[in-house]
């Protein structure tokens, strides 16, 4: 499990990242128009997966926003934003940030993606939440570059993932 924290306060993950080198498992998430989308839909792409507890945040809405403006640039990319959030409360923020360059997808179900890959926060106010991650994969599906952001609040690394690209 990973230590993080929230405010400075520890708080526990379900288990650690997958592991760079590795095949990025594959997922069952649900799209803001209620179909869902597995690892196979994005087949031959690069992929961002930027993973946080909620999108009504300040700093998970600032991730969203940023990696928007980057991905209208990146070829052969797409950008996955993943979180616990109902598909409406990710379409809403969306459509009222103008944000289009995006895909956002719901672990809102089972949470079956946070717990297959470490990120399910297992104690603290945001329990049962993702916490906050970037994982890179190439278009052959291997994890090139992984980062669990070590304070909630605190923003990814956003050079670091555009480098492992």
């Amino acid at each position: 499990m990973a230590s993080i924290t929230l405010g400075g306060n520890p708080i526990n993950t379900s288990g650690e990242l997958p592991k760079v080198g590795t095949k990025l498992s594959d997922f069952k998430l649900v799209n803001s128009d209620l179909s869902v989308a597995t690892m196979s839909d994005f087949a031959g792409k690069k992929l961002i997966l930027n993973i946080f507890p909620s999108i009504d945040t300040g700093t998970c809405a600032t991730s969203v926003r940023k990696f928007n403006e980057t991905a209208a640039n990146l070829a052969n990319t797409a950008v996955l934003c993943i979180s616990r959030d109902l598909p409406f409360a990710q379409k809403r923020f969306c459509g009222a940030e103008g944000i289009e360059n995006v895909i956002n997808l719901s672990d809102f179900q089972e949470g079956s993606f946070g717990k297959a890959n470490g990120l399910e926060i297992t104690d603290g106010p945001l329990a049962g939440l993702h916490s906050r991650a970037i994982i890179i994969v190439d278009e052959n599906g291997v994890i090139t570059h992984t980062e669990q952001v070590a304070e909630i609040a605190d923003e990814p690394n956003y050079k670091a993932a555009l480098a492992a690209l």
